[in-house]
């Protein structure tokens, strides 16, 4: 079945880095564009980053341009988000998905918190 393992979350500083990864199985992934989300506490689930399925786009929305990057390794099944530039306003579980919000594989791993703060 679907997996999707989301790891490499933690507490860091304001201006520090962190480097996200998301292991999938249970399907073809390298058909699959795929999507970095994140949720803070009383707030709704936004996109943060979209990758397509060979790797040869990306995009982001403004919050996170130019500091985030997302990449991905089909060989090892495995996407990943490199994050600089932390700000408190970064604080929140991220998780990664299809880039249709989850709707194609109907699964939501159990996300990697990632808390900004001095």
């Amino acid at each position: 079945q679907v997996q999707l393992v989301e790891s490499g979350g933690g507490l860091v500083q304001p201006g520090g880095s962190l480097r996200l990864s998301c292991a999938a199985s249970g399907f073809p992934f390298s058909y699959y564009a795929m999507s970095w989300y994140r949720q803070a506490p009383g707030k709704e689930r936004e996109l943060v980053a979209t990758i397509t399925n060979a790797g040869g786009s990306t995009n982001y929305p403004d919050s996170v341009k130019g500091r985030f990057t997302v990449s991905r390794d089909n060989d090892k099944n495995t996407v990943y988000l490199q994050m600089n530039s932390l700000k408190p306003e970064d604080t929140a579980v991220y998780y990664c998905n299809d880039a249709a919000s989850g709707r194609l594989l109907k699964y939501w791993g159990q996300g990697t918190q990632v808390t900004v703060s001095s």
